[in-house]
């Protein structure tokens, strides 16, 4: 049996097959409280009397007694039935749609079953929906000034080069841009399986990046700052994070009105690179240091046996060999470690991760301005990701673009990668040869005191050159730098700024989860797509998905949706219930990759889930060989809405859904069926409160009194 149909089964309640019994026991106690009151209205001799003569009737017609009684009593609850479904239970639903109703104005309007009842409630509905209307304008005018300070701090927070993190006084994140996304992506050692190897979300907690102690230290030095009355106290700190990774920090309390802390904000920088560049410098001056003590004592040597003045004319010629043999050692390894030091400050030229193409448009429209015509576009690899000074590059080009212009030659632009560099090329048809003459590396690109073409080249660590293409044509050549994964993954979204300031209401020290209300919560809110539905007979996990709720809202942008291979086979009648097919698994990680990352996902949360037992059995029989157990509070929509609405007929996700007014997408799918359960949870939550259900403890009490928590899988 499907779990739907075990929860089918379980439709009638318990009260209904009671009220259905009460009119046969209520005839049953009539009948005998009749005869008692007779007898007891007899004399001795009448009861002995009526006793005679009852009794050979009562042998002979008991069951016509019996049979008159149950006709009656099967009437009775005939009638009681009837009466329950064609009047009680449409003013039972008709009052859950009305408690929803007035915790939610856009649900449903009650259905007109109930006749005159529904139209003055929905009537009611609709002018609390147009009240609600005018506050909401009122509010939106109200805060259109906050709005767009909210719009300015994000388009300031996307801008910025470094990573930023506000956070609760517990370290929970509150804050954070896409900077410091990218950058805690990259120091994350879990699997990169479908977003669980985020180091940082909402909610969580920053001391799963930077340690705790680090934080506390940095923490108590800003207080002391603040005890001196600094006017800005900060505190600055370096410390490795993930795979080898420095980061250097600032943090700064957020203090309002100069009042207690409530929190505090991290800027970020990857320093590894500057520091790798900083430890080669000294490694060749300390090369250069062993290496020259030696050849420097030669040197002297050398001189002091020329201070002989009887010295053979052949030594002499030989000490001067030797003289002249260090000196150009000296001067090989000077040299070098010039080239090094200028490889390393070209290095730390402000460069930034910029996509390929957008380097190509952004030269192209500055040669079209400087030449007065658009540029031809040779192959240009799209995905190549770049870390580039754009703006050096394009007044390069766009400088050798205007002298190919003044001898009649067109140019175009191409990109293509060449490992861990690429070439970015401006070619040309040949016959301009004054183009390329002595120095043309070395001309200022926009006139005195700016930077030449090959200063910007040094700039990237790489080289210009002049080159010549498969069909011989002349390019100059840029050998750039490729960013590493993609760039700084900063283009993710419009504004990619993730916040929930109401996390700074939050206090130091752990709380106790039980107290918490539940729209308070962090939840994760999963899904599973499996072969079957028997777990313990060997069926398996296919499909994973989870969201995040936090502060009673649904982040749009943390989501977990992952296919598994089951290692088995996918019975095709199982198919057209999740749409996957074994074709779609071939490559995908094993369930003893995946979950260890939902784990990460889901840590410091709630769970949530439409009848979770089934998913959470699924879990617990892969503990054992994953290693990953999911040992926090448990939530299921189905026994919250079996306590919220007690008399709806059924407690499938689609019918909570229709009733709640949540549009059902990608049905079947771990992340729309997922997403659907949120969305469902968070309009449980008012009509729970009004049953006075309010906090995590309160709802898995109520939760476990419901007569669907009896389901074992």
């Amino acid at each position: 049996m499907s779990p739907g149909q075990r929860l089918a089964a379980m439709g009638a309640g318990p009260r209904l097959a009671a009220a259905a019994l009460l009119p046969g026991a209520l005839l049953a106690v009539w009948l005998g409280l009749g005869v008692v009151l007779l007898r007891a209205s007899l004399d001795a001799p009448a009861r002995a009397a009526v006793d005679a003569a009852l009794a050979p009737l009562a042998a002979s017609h008991g069951a016509l007694v019996f049979g008159w009684w149950l006709v009656a009593a099967g009437l009775g609850a005939w009638a009681v039935v009837r009466l329950d479904r064609t009047r009680l239970a449409p003013v039972r639903q008709a009052a859950d749609a009305a408690r929803l109703l007035a915790a939610d104005p856009d649900a449903p309007a009650l259905p007109a079953a109930t006749g005159g009842l529904a139209a003055a409630v929905n009537a009611i509905a609709a002018e609390r929906l147009a009240l609600r209307d005018d506050m909401a304008r009122m509010v939106e005018a109200a805060s259109r000034k906050a709005a767009e300070d909210r719009d300015q701090l994000a388009a300031l927070m996307a801008e910025l080069e470094q990573g930023v993190v506000v956070c609760n006084l517990d370290g929970r994140i509150l804050l954070y841009n896409d900077r410091a996304r990218a950058l805690f992506r990259r120091l994350s050692s879990a699997p990169d399986i479908a977003g669980g190897s985020e180091l940082i979300g909402l909610g969580r907690s920053i001391h799963a990046a930077i340690e705790r102690a680090v934080i506390a230290h940095a923490r108590d030095a800003v207080e002391r700052r603040v005890a001196r009355g600094e006017a800005r106290p900060v505190a600055r700190f370096v410390t490795q994070a993930g795979k080898g990774t420095l980061l250097q920090a600032s943090l700064a309390p957020v203090r309002p009105d100069d009042g207690a802390a409530t929190g505090f904000v991290l800027m970020l920088t990857d320093i590894t690179a500057e520091q790798a560049a900083e430890e080669r410098r000294d490694q060749h001056l300390l090369a250069l240091t062993e290496r020259s003590r030696a050849a420097l004592g030669s040197v002297q040597a050398a001189l002091d046996m020329l201070d002989y003045p009887d010295l053979a004319a052949a030594d002499r010629a030989r000490f001067h060999a030797v003289v002249r043999e260090e000196v150009a050692a000296m001067g090989s390894r000077l040299a070098e470690l010039a080239g090094a030091a200028e490889r390393d400050r070209g290095g730390r030229w402000p460069l930034q991760d910029i996509l390929g193409t957008d380097l190509i448009e952004a030269a192209a429209r500055r040669i079209e301005v400087a030449t007065g015509r658009a540029p031809g576009r040779g192959p240009v690899d799209a995905g190549i990701w770049l870390r580039a000074d754009s703006f050096g590059l394009s007044e390069a080009l766009a400088g050798f673009a205007r002298r190919l212009a003044a001898v009649g030659a067109g140019v175009e632009l191409r990109l293509a990668p060449a490992g861990a560099w690429a070439h970015l090329d401006l070619a040309w048809s040949d016959g301009s040869g004054e183009v390329t003459a002595a120095g043309w590396q070395d001309a200022p690109m926009s006139g005195p005191g700016t930077p030449t073409p090959r200063e910007v080249a040094e700039r990237h660590g790489g080289g210009l050159w002049l080159a010549r293409d498969a069909a011989g044509d002349p390019l100059f050549r840029f050998m750039l730098p490729v960013a590493a994964a993609g760039g700084d993954e900063a283009a993710t979204g419009d504004r990619p700024v993730y916040y929930d300031f109401d996390l700074l209401s939050g206090t130091e020290g752990h709380r106790g989860l039980d107290a918490c209300p539940l729209d308070r919560l962090a939840c994760t809110v999963f899904d599973c797509e499996t072969t079957g539905l028997d777990p313990a007979g060997g069926d398996e996990i296919i499909q994973l998905g989870a969201v995040r709720i936090l502060n009673g809202r649904l982040l749009d942008g943390e989501a977990f949706d992952q296919l598994v291979d089951p290692d088995r086979s996918i019975p095709e009648a199982s198919i057209p219930f999740h749409g996957i097919r074994p074709e779609m698994l071939r490559g995908a990680p094993r369930i003893g990759e995946v979950l260890p990352a939902l784990h990460a996902f889901a840590a410091d949360t709630v769970l949530v889930g439409h009848n979770v037992a089934f998913d959470m059995r699924f879990l617990a029989l892969k503990e054992a060989a994953t290693g990953v157990r999911f040992d926090q509070p448990v939530l299921d929509t189905l026994l919250l809405a079996s306590v919220a609405q007690p008399d709806a007929e059924s407690h499938a996700l689609e019918a909570i859904a229709a009733r709640l007014g949540v549009p059902v997408v990608a049905r079947h799918s771990a992340a729309g069926d997922a997403r659907t359960t949120a969305a469902v949870f968070l309009k449980l939550l008012p009509l729970l409160r009004e049953r006075g259900i309010v906090t995590l403890g309160e709802a898995r009490a109520a939760s476990a009194g419901s007569p669907f928590a009896r389901l074992r899988y």
